[in-house]
């Protein structure tokens, strides 16, 4: 579903990405595993479209990986860290409209994402009045209202407490069956043992 070929990112004369190649098929997860440092962010964000790689090729079942592309955005669902929220709707109907708008599988899916991801009391609130926590819990949450063909997490277990966690890890071993391609990056060694069927391991940066 997603092939990576030889993708090289640069910030001036420092290469930080040189020539990365790996593919996820359906129903795959990819683990993208290394030190701080040694690119896993970027390349998440070369692979969404949110930074531009200097060379390589990114195609999502054999197209181009473009951005503004209507399949790709139909597609692909991210959660990087600088995820933005609409900053006058409350969580509820922020994931209200991203179902909506995304076209969401079932009509009372974001009451259940809500419920399993322990939003409810802070259903009204804005996104500014949440805990860095609950930020969280609503940015994954945003990529579980819509469809998706796609998964792309950077550091999801981040500010999760132990139960969060073991809800993602629930999360993404459904998607692996529910025929999902996944590529996410983590420092949790037994998020990965749980749920990674590959390994993409970066090097530190020089």
């Amino acid at each position: 579903m997603l092939s990576v070929a030889n993708l090289t990112r640069r910030f001036g004369e420092r290469v930080v990405l040189d020539q990365i190649s790996f593919t996820v098929t359906a129903g795959e997860v990819c683990a993208v595993i290394g030190a701080n440092g040694s690119g896993k962010t970027t390349l998440l964000r070369c692979v969404v479209g949110a930074d531009r790689a200097d060379g390589g090729q990114i195609r999502l079942d054999g197209r181009p990986m473009i951005e503004t592309d209507p399949v790709v955005r139909a597609s692909v669902a991210c959660v990087l860290d600088d995820i933005d929220f609409f900053p006058d709707l409350s969580v509820g109907e922020h994931l209200d409209l991203l179902a909506y708008a995304h076209g969401g599988r079932e009509p009372d899916v974001v009451e259940e994402i809500i419920a399993e991801l322990g939003l409810s009391d802070a259903r009204d609130q804005l996104p500014a009045t949440l805990s860095s926590g609950q930020r969280r819990r609503l940015a994954l949450a945003s990529c579980f209202v819509r469809p998706r063909r796609l998964l792309v997490l950077d550091e999801p277990e981040q500010r999760l407490d132990a139960e969060g966690r073991e809800w993602l890890a629930g999360a993404l071993l459904r998607e692996r069956e529910a025929g999902t391609a996944v590529l996410l990056a983590s420092h949790d060694p037994d998020l990965v043992a749980t749920v990674a069927d590959s390994h993409l391991e970066l090097g530190p940066e020089d």
